[in-house]
């Protein structure tokens, strides 16, 4: 979801940007590497004044007071200033600069083309809003992002609420939009909103948006705690909840008897090429969604294989399906309490911290705080997930306490690799301490590399000293199946004509999953089309690179350089990081005069 400048605002911060990029059009003065870091330097303020919110996630509040514009002018001017700066940045000649920016370049060319590839088959958001994502939850989220700390911070949260009608027209506009050009999510996806938007107001003095006023600190003058303490609430009764109420009865009247019941991508305006572009944006690479619907039958297979031999270590006697009911139900897999759940997932991040030096030469020093989720909404969403941090905020392995019996204990252990360490956290981590890149790339997201290095963390779980009981080790690999499941599943809806059904009978009969959550796997897929596939291509790309490098280096291969190799660079399309890669393999070979470096340790143990 993205929040929202009123359109005055975004049309002058839209012609500052234009203006700001002409000097370097006219640089001829300016060394290229002047040029492509001002271009970079301009293009991420960019980014920030465009998407106030984004900037609040990572630490950056000069915008506080701001919400990013969803009306059809500010889309289609923020398209042709990505087609401005990309002809910028193709008037850059590469061959002028140093290695990194050369790099950097490309990165930013690539970012540019895939946006620009995305956009021209429609200009705007075709799903601003689903059961699973939207205003609804972005909103409560980026006020726990925010500071409340001064008075200025609670007049620019004000500011904020006051631009929210605003943002719900534009949202209006968008969705409207596409209910003329044909570009209509699925009927589905959107069901469960205007029920999630009335509970928001109906507990709009009570609920995660009223609570910074009811918390305000006593530095504060108290004539001025006084002022809004009364100020903020008024402002969510009288500006917030109608505009929630606007947004909720046109989904309810107008969006909805309108949207489609049919859930493929390929059934939009020229659907299937449009899908295809999202399989190579989420994939990171050239496969058809054939070839990734018959690589991901090839990894349920192998996998489900191996599955069978973690299912007898147990003691179980019976098939895959009881053992699934078995370890969906039965009470003694599951804890009672919020409390126990967070202390159990503690437990296991320090002791993946204490193991990470064995696989790891460069270790996060960012703080990962390990807290509940917001409870509204719970049900929509699923075990756990990561919440970047900020200079002002510990990074957070965010965990849903609803539905308890919806959490098996031995799902656990891969899930805090998978969303902490050395899953998402370090990662990221890793790449905001990469000082000497640009912005853009330390904060990038591609796809298949920062999901696919998650799922690759999974796999270093027994390097770490987990997954020695049965149970976790099924649940380790239940987790790899569900991924390897998505890309059947991903491609059999928006590819192949599956109906939901067909996609939740399918996960329900070939993975341990618990139900409910497949329930929201399948819709996920569906209001996200090719999202879910780049867990397993990534993870298989990064696996490969490590067997490759292996191989070529024999016993003077050191995992900890190889994954410093993978992510001392930052976030990398998959085709550039086999390129970094294969380069390191080469200067690991050319190193023929320094020692072997000291055989891995093995795993604790």
């Amino acid at each position: 979801m993205a929040t929202h400048f009123r359109e005055p605002c975004m049309r002058k911060l839209f012609a500052i940007c234009v203006i700001s990029l002409l000097p370097l059009v006219a640089g001829a003065a300016d060394t290229a590497e002047q040029q492509a870091r001002a271009l970079f330097s301009q293009d991420w303020q960019w980014r920030l004044q465009a998407r106030p919110e984004y900037a609040t996630a990572i630490g950056d509040h000069r915008f506080d007071n701001a919400l990013s514009d969803t009306s059809l002018a500010a889309s289609r001017n923020a398209r042709q200033y990505h087609r401005d700066a990309l002809a910028l940045a193709r008037a850059i000649p590469p061959e002028r600069l140093p290695a990194q920016d050369r790099l950097s370049l490309e990165l930013f060319i690539h970012e540019k083309e895939q946006l620009l590839r995305r956009l021209a088959f429609y200009p705007y958001d075709i799903l601003p809003v689903s059961n699973q994502d939207g205003l609804h939850i972005r909103l409560p989220q980026m006020v726990a992002q925010m500071p409340f700390a001064t008075e200025a911070d609670y007049r620019n949260y004000l500011a904020r609420l006051d631009a929210l009608p605003a943002h719900v027209e534009g949202l209006v506009a968008q969705m409207r939009e596409g209910l003329v050009t044909g570009w209509v999510a699925p009927r589905v996806t959107l069901a469960a909103v205007p029920g999630m938007l009335r509970t928001m107001r109906e507990t709009i003095d009570t609920g995660p948006l009223a609570a910074p006023f009811g918390r305000i600190p006593a530095l504060i003058a108290p004539e001025v705690r006084g002022e809004l303490a009364q100020a903020g609430p008024a402002r969510l009764r009288t500006t917030v909840a109608p505009a929630l109420e606007q947004l909720e009865q046109f989904l309810r009247t107008e969006y909805l008897p309108a949207a489609t019941a049919t859930i493929a991508a390929s059934s939009l305006p020229g659907g299937a090429d449009y899908y295809a572009v999202l399989v190579a944006n989420h994939t990171g690479s050239t496969m058809t969604p054939a070839e990734v619907h018959a690589l991901g039958l090839r990894e349920v297979e192998r996998i489900q294989l191996a599955m069978r031999g973690a299912i007898a270590r147990t003691g179980f006697n019976g098939s895959f399906a009881q053992f699934s009911a078995f370890a969906n139900s039965d009470p003694r897999l599951f804890y009672r309490t919020p409390d126990k759940l967070l202390a159990r997932y503690r437990r296991i991040l320090e002791r993946a911290n204490a193991s990470l030096p064995r696989l790891f030469s460069s270790l996060p020093t960012e703080e990962l705080m390990v807290k509940p989720a917001n409870e509204a909404n719970g049900d929509q969403v699923g075990g756990a997930y990561y919440e970047e941090g900020s200079a002002l905020r510990p990074a957070g392995f965010v965990v849903n306490t609803s539905r308890l019996d919806a959490r098996p204990i031995w799902e656990m252990e891969t899930l805090a690799l998978h969303e902490g360490v050395p899953g998402h956290h370090l990662q990221v981590a890793r790449a905001h301490q990469l000082t000497g890149l640009p912005a853009f790339r330390r904060h990038a997201w591609y796809p298949a590399f920062g999901e696919g290095w998650a799922l690759y963390a999974e796999t270093l779980g027994p390097e770490l000293g987990f997954y020695k009981d049965a149970f976790s080790a099924f649940g380790h690999l239940n987790s790899e199946l569900l991924r390897a499941a998505r890309l059947v599943a991903d491609t059999g809806i928006h590819a192949m004509g599956w109906s939901r059904q067909q996609a939740l009978d399918y996960l329900n009969a070939n993975t341990a999953n618990p139900l409910a959550d497949n329930e929201i796997e399948v819709g996920r897929y569906i209001a996200q089309p090719g999202a879910a596939l780049s867990y397993k291509a990534g993870q298989l790309k990064i696996q490969g690179l490590r067997a490759r490098a292996q191989m070529v280096l024999g016993p003077r291969f050191d995992v900890r350089r190889f994954h410093e190799a993978v992510l001392g660079n930052g976030p990398l399309p998959m085709p550039v990081l086999e390129r970094q890669v294969g380069r390191w393999i080469e200067e690991s070979l050319q190193a023929s005069t320094l020692p072997a470096p000291t055989a891995n340790p093995p795993p604790p143990g």
